[in-house]
């Protein structure tokens, strides 16, 4: 009997131009969920002040502050690393006329980023997709900072936990 596979769930919208100007919410976890990131992980009481970056977190932390220097027409507005995942909220720019300047699409940028933590690290340690959500208002944007700010302090509450 031949077993059924299940369709994989889309994770990015159809037709849609993900090198167009706009904001996006990147969710890049780590292969079988493994905390890399941050020398000291467990559950902890509030916002978690003492966290250090493991030395595979200082290597995303910059990659991830590399993506401007290598695309001028990207800032990387507000991110967070996880113990096993990251969070990005990027805002690909217009031009003064409002036309889209050079930027590549959010998954090339997405696979640089990986590529060079994998070859820094001298090996891969992420899941082979992403999340990404685009932002389609202030308000949803305002959400999304909000989100980024407080996962540190719901850490042990996080579906991406794991100890």
């Amino acid at each position: 009997m031949e077993k059924e596979l299940r369709e994989r769930k889309k994770n990015r919208l159809d037709n849609y131009d993900y090198s167009r100007p706009g904001a996006y919410f990147l969710t890049l976890c780590t292969e079988g969920r493994r905390n890399y990131f941050w020398d000291k992980v467990g559950a902890t009481i509030g916002r978690p002040q003492d966290v250090v970056l493991s030395s595979k977190g200082k290597i995303v932390d910059e990659a991830i502050k590399n993506i401007p220097r290598i695309y001028p027409a990207v800032t990387v507005d507000y991110y967070v690393i996880m113990p096993n995942h990251i969070h990005i909220l990027l805002t690909n720019h217009a031009d003064e006329f409002g036309r889209p300047m050079v930027a590549p699409t959010v998954d090339r940028m997405m696979q640089q980023m990986k590529g060079y933590v994998t070859k820094q690290i001298g090996r891969s340690i992420w899941q082979k997709l992403f999340f990404d959500h685009v932002i389609r208002n202030r308000q949803d944007y305002d959400e999304h900072v909000k989100y980024i700010h407080e996962n540190p302090a719901r850490w042990y509450y996080d579906e991406l936990y794991s100890e």
